[in-house]
This record gives structure tokens, sequence and C-alpha cells, in this order.
């Protein structure tokens, strides 16, 4: 068992940012589901204990009620890790590994926190704002609440969905789908779904849809909106006191100008092309069978990683 949690702190302290917001998903839902057992065994009735376990949930999810979100205003950030049920958690779970792994292919880490929390905070947004706006939720105010990570993932679902569209996935029983039509066939679903019973959900999927492709069009204009989120656990670095430059030597360079985050990303994903097209080859013919230049390649990306 020692072992087992030893594994897990490392996972989470060495792992990439999409491991750890999976490792902190699950680590809520288990604690809220120990304590709701917890409650079940040692309280005298299943009722009270329904309605213990729904006032810590009330706790920690976000309310529709503007009242409501300013005595506990972090709800907008802890609604976005909370899950009750097995279902919920699993499909937004896999979502989030599917869409993060390729998210993490052509973007970084930090991005990636951005998008997650800023899309979480959107769909929290467009929720109350739904809710207090229109007639249709007017009765349900004053006791809704939202939780989950789905506005989040969402969020993130449609960021790398516009940011490389062509991108194909192999969906079991269907086939080869680009992102996106994935993208747009959900978004579509979540608008006419508006009228079910998670209304509340739906609406902040399309906040969290609508952060993703807002932090894309802005990203390719060289612009990060999500900087700040990232910056409150990557603060950026104060400038470190430069070497006094020996004033009998003088020394004559070009400065190299610096690649931009699309130049960057765009040779990287070329990078990871020509490497999986090597890779594919050593496995179906051998080592033996690339070429010189294919081995040089191997041994400088090898060395890379």
């Amino acid at each position: 068992m020692n072992r087992f949690w030893e594994e897990i702190k490392q996972q989470f302290t060495q792992g990439s940012i999409l491991t750890r917001l999976i490792i902190i998903n699950l680590a809520v839902f288990v604690a809220i589901n120990l304590v709701h057992v917890a409650l079940f065994l040692f309280t005298s009735s299943a009722e009270n204990a329904a309605g213990s376990m729904q006032n810590i949930i009330s706790w920690l999810a976000v309310p529709s009620s503007v009242g409501e979100l300013t005595s506990r205003p972090w709800t907008v950030v802890t609604y976005m890790f909370l899950h009750k049920d097995l279902f919920h958690i699993l499909f937004n779970m896999l979502w989030i590994y599917w869409f993060g792994r390729i998210f993490l292919m052509y973007l970084d880490q930090k991005k990636l926190l951005g998008v997650y929390l800023v899309g979480g905070l959107s769909g929290a947004l467009l929720y109350i704002l739904a809710y207090n706006a229109f007639p249709a939720f007017s009765d349900y105010v004053p006791y809704s609440i939202m939780l989950g990570a789905s506005a989040s993932v969402m969020a993130v679902v449609f960021a790398i969905s516009f940011y490389v569209p062509d991108y194909t996935l192999n969906l079991l029983f269907i086939g080869p789908v680009k992102l996106k039509y994935i993208a747009v066939f959900t978004i579509v679903l979540d608008f006419l779904m508006i009228a079910s019973s998670n209304a509340g959900g739906h609406i902040s999927h399309l906040g969290g849809a609508l952060f993703g492709y807002l932090f894309i069009t802005q990203y390719k204009k060289q612009k990060d909106i999500t900087r700040w989120a990232w910056g409150l656990f990557y603060p950026e670095k104060s400038g470190t006191k430069k070497k006094r430059r020996n004033p009998h030597m003088h020394v004559s360079y070009k400065k190299a100008s610096p690649k931009t985050d699309m130049e960057y990303n765009a040779q990287k994903a070329k990078e990871r092309k020509e490497l999986d097209h090597i890779l594919d080859k050593v496995s179906k013919s051998g080592y033996e069978s690339l070429s010189k230049k294919e081995k040089e390649i191997l041994f400088k990306m090898s060395n890379k990683r």
C-alpha cells in the first residue's frame, strides 16, 4: 500500500499538468464519496445522511444565485474539480485525457492549465448569467447548483480542435473523424439539450467551449489571454543581475531573432511527425533499413529527449 501511495505521489510531483489535473479530480471524487459512505454508516437515518451530504456538495458547487455566490465565492474554482457520480467523472477524465494529450503535442503545459481554469470560470459565468437572465430558470435560481469539470474540458476540446482542426481521431464504430467535426457536434448537442433536466450543465459547456475558441483566436494573434491564470502557479522570475562585462573585452555577435510560439510549435509538430515516420520504419524493417540521414535525425532527436 505504501508503494502505491508513493507511486501516486511521484506521478503528481513529476507528472505533467494533465496528470495532475486528473489526479486532483479523482482525489476529490474519492474523498467526497468516502465522506458519503461515512455519513451513511454513522447517521441514524438515510435522509439525514443525504441532507448532510447535500450541504457539503453545496459548499463546494457553484450556485446560480448571486446572493449565495457572494457568501462562498471560492465555488467558482472548486466546482470544476468536484464530481459525485462515477459516470460523470469517468467521461470528463476520458475527454480531458484524450484531448489534453493532443493539446500538449502542440501547446505547452502552462496553457493547458490556463485554458482549464479560465474555461471553467467562463462556464460558471455563463451558467450564472443565463439562470438570472432567462425567465425559464427563475424558479430554480434559489437552489440550483452546478459541479463538474465539463466546462473546463470543453474549453480544452475547443481550443485544440480549432488550433489543429484537421487532426484526425479514429473513433470506435465510426472511423477517422477530424477534431473540428467532433467539436461542432458536441456544441450543437449541448445547445439542443438546454431544455433538458441538466440545463445548467449544458449552458456551462457552451461557456467553456466559447472560451476555448476565443483563446485560440487570440493565441493565433500572439496573445495569451490565460497568462494571468497560469501565472498564479508559474510566476515569472524576476530579472537576474547581469554579469559585469570586462571593459577591455569587446565581443561582437549577431543576436538571433526569437521564434514565435506558433513557429516553435510548428517546428515541434514537424519534428514529431518526422520521428514517428522513422520509428515506424524501424519497427517494420529494422534499424539497418534507415538511411544515413535518418539515422542522424534519430540520434539527434533521442539526445534531445
